[in-house]
């Protein structure tokens, strides 16, 4: 929203004096001094729960998805080992 303010003298220090301090423009330390003063800062926005979508993976049944690494591995063996004996 757009309006216009006339700001008295001391509240204009006040803001320069805050703009300086936390090197914000006005528009950011006037929304603070806004939301400060009327008791909203600091309240947490509701923010929607995360949905966990499952996903079938299609691995069969008696194989551990994350134990794939050291069934590459046996695999892997198993194929060096069937090397050797030829």
């Amino acid at each position: 929203m757009r309006t216009t303010l006339t700001i008295d003298p001391d509240v204009e220090q006040l803001l320069l004096r805050e703009m300086r301090r936390t090197n914000s423009g006005m528009k950011a330390v006037v929304n603070d001094a806004l939301r400060a003063g009327l008791g909203i800062r600091g309240k947490k926005r509701a923010v929607p729960r995360y949905k966990v979508e499952p996903h079938a993976f299609g691995v069969r049944p008696g194989i551990d998805p994350y134990r794939l690494n050291q069934l590459a591995d046996e695999l892997e063996a198993a194929e060096f080992i069937r090397r050797q004996d030829n």
